[in-house]
C-alpha cells in the first residue's frame, strides 16, 4: 500500500474506520475476539506426546522379543564355549539326557559333548554340525524346567525352545536359522499330522 492510496478512500471507508474506532475502547481486544486454543491442540504437547508413544512402542518391541530368562543364560553360556571341542561324557548319556532311543544315533556331526552349569542348574551341552542346516547348540537340563515353547532372535543369535520325545525342553540355538529348523527335526517331537 503506497501513501497515495488514503488520499483515494471513499467516504464509506472513512465512515466504516470511524465506526470501527468507537466500536472497542482502545488497547487490547476482548477475549472473545481472540482464538482458544484447547490444551489438547497444543503442538508442542502433540509433538511430546508422539515421542512418548515411539518410544513406548520400541521398549515394547524390545520386552516382547527378549527371551526367558534361563534362554539369556544359555545363549551367553555358547558365546564362550562356542569355539571348544571334544567329548566329556558318552554318546549314550548324551543321547538319554535329550531323550533319544537308546539305539539311535546322535544327529549330526559331534562338535562338544559335556555337562556345565547354567543358572545353577545341571545342563548338558552338545555342539553338532548338520550338514543342509550348520552349527547348532542344544542344551537339555537335568532338572525339568518350565521353559515355554517359542523362538527368536536374541544378542545376534537365533534361539528355539522345542520339546523332546519326551517333552523336557531343549534350547537350541544357532548363528543361522536354518540350522535350528534341521535340529529341531532331528531332536523335537514330531509334529502331529493335521485332522483332515
Amino acid at each position: 500500500m503506497n501513501c497515495d492510496d488514503s488520499l483515494q478512500d471513499t467516504e464509506f471507508d472513512l465512515r466504516a474506520r470511524a465506526e470501527l474506532a468507537l466500536a472497542f475502547e482502545p488497547g487490547d481486544p476482548p477475549p472473545h475476539l481472540l482464538r482458544h486454543t484447547p490444551w489438547h491442540a497444543r503442538r508442542g504437547l502433540r509433538g511430546m506426546l508422539a515421542t512418548l508413544l515411539v518410544g513406548c512402542s520400541a521398549a515394547g518391541a524390545v520386552f516382547a522379543m527378549r527371551p526367558p530368562d534361563l534362554v539369556r543364560s544359555a545363549i551367553e553360556h555358547e558365546y564362550y564355549e562356542r569355539t571348544l571341542r571334544g567329548s566329556f561324557i558318552s554318546a549314550t548319556d548324551m543321547a538319554r539326557h535329550l531323550d533319544l532311543p537308546p539305539q539311535q544315533a546322535l544327529p549330526g556331526y559331534i562338535q562338544l559333548m559335556r555337562p556345565c552349569d547354567i543358572d545353577r542348574e545341571r545342563a548338558y551341552h552338545l555342539t553338532t554340525f548338520f550338514e543342509k542346516g550348520g552349527i547348532v547348540t542344544v542344551l537339555s537340563f537335568e532338572q525339568f524346567q518350565r521353559i515355554p515353547d517359542g523362538e527368536g532372535w536374541w544378542a545376534n543369535t537365533y534361539w528355539k525352545v522345542v520339546r523332546s520325545h519326551e517333552g523336557r525342553p531343549l534350547i537350541l540355538i544357532a548363528q543361522k536359522k536354518q540350522a535350528l529348523s534341521v535340529a529341531s527335526r532331528a531332536l523335537g517331537r514330531p509334529e502331529a499330522a493335521p485332522a483332515s
